[in-house]
Order: C-alpha cells, then sequence, then structure tokens
C-alpha cells in the first residue's frame, strides 16, 4: 500500500513563509500526476496545485503567485512552497497522487494523512 508522508505545516504570521514536503513510500514516477489539496475548519477540501510526470503545473487562483509546487523524483518527494501567506489559508494540508491500476487501468488516489498550516498573528 502506497503511503503518502506530509511534513512542513506549523504556525506562522500572516505575511510568512513555508515549505510543505510529501515524501512518498515508492517512487513518485509511477504517478501520473501529484498535489496539493486543503481543507479549512467547516468547509470542504479544495484543490491547491498539481504537478504532472512531465513536469506541468496547475494551480487555484486563490494561490497563484504565491504557491510554487514542485517535485524531486530522486527523492519520491513533492514540495509546496507557501509564500505571503493569509488567514484565508489556515487548514489541513493533504497530499494527493494518481495512477491507473496495472490491472484494470482504472485511477486510484492516494492520500497522505495532512499537515496543519496555521496562520495567525
Amino acid at each position: 500500500q502506497v503511503q503518502l508522508v506530509e511534513s512542513g505545516g506549523g504556525l506562522v504570521q500572516p505575511g510568512g513563509s513555508l515549505t510543505l514536503s510529501c515524501t512518498a513510500s515508492e517512487s513518485i514516477s509511477s504517478f501520473y500526476i501529484m498535489g496539493w489539496y486543503r481543507q479549512a475548519p467547516g468547509k470542504q477540501r479544495e484543490f491547491v496545485a498539481t504537478i504532472t510526470g512531465g513536469g506541468t503545473t496547475n494551480y487555484a487562483d486563490s494561490v497563484k503567485g504565491r504557491f510554487t509546487i514542485s517535485r524531486d523524483n530522486a527523492k519520491n518527494t513533492v514540495y509546496l512552497q507557501v509564500h505571503s501567506l493569509k488567514p484565508e489559508d489556515l487548514a489541513v494540508y493533504y497530499c494527493n497522487a494518481k495512477r491507473f491500476r496495472s490491472t484494470s487501468g482504472a485511477p486510484v488516489d492516494y492520500w497522505g494523512q495532512g499537515t496543519q498550516v496555521s496562520v495567525s498573528s
């Protein structure tokens, strides 16, 4: 079973920065896309950013220009650099990985346990 382990969350002041990491228990080259999602208190989980195996990135409008997603295949790790944090960025951030089953070809999702990002002065 694939495991995704997030780290790097914490408490920062508005305008601060963090780097979140998501390390997989196996080669991330097997995933055609990986990404970050977040869930704020009382809200639905929402898309933040994704990166494909080829390095194509996509961002939610609310984080464009402030967040950067990247991947290091050698370390089996995906990163999310978050800058200029706002109070509305407070959420649990989850790592996601998608690949196709080798038997059926059906897509399958894997999720990490989440890491908390808190923004407060």
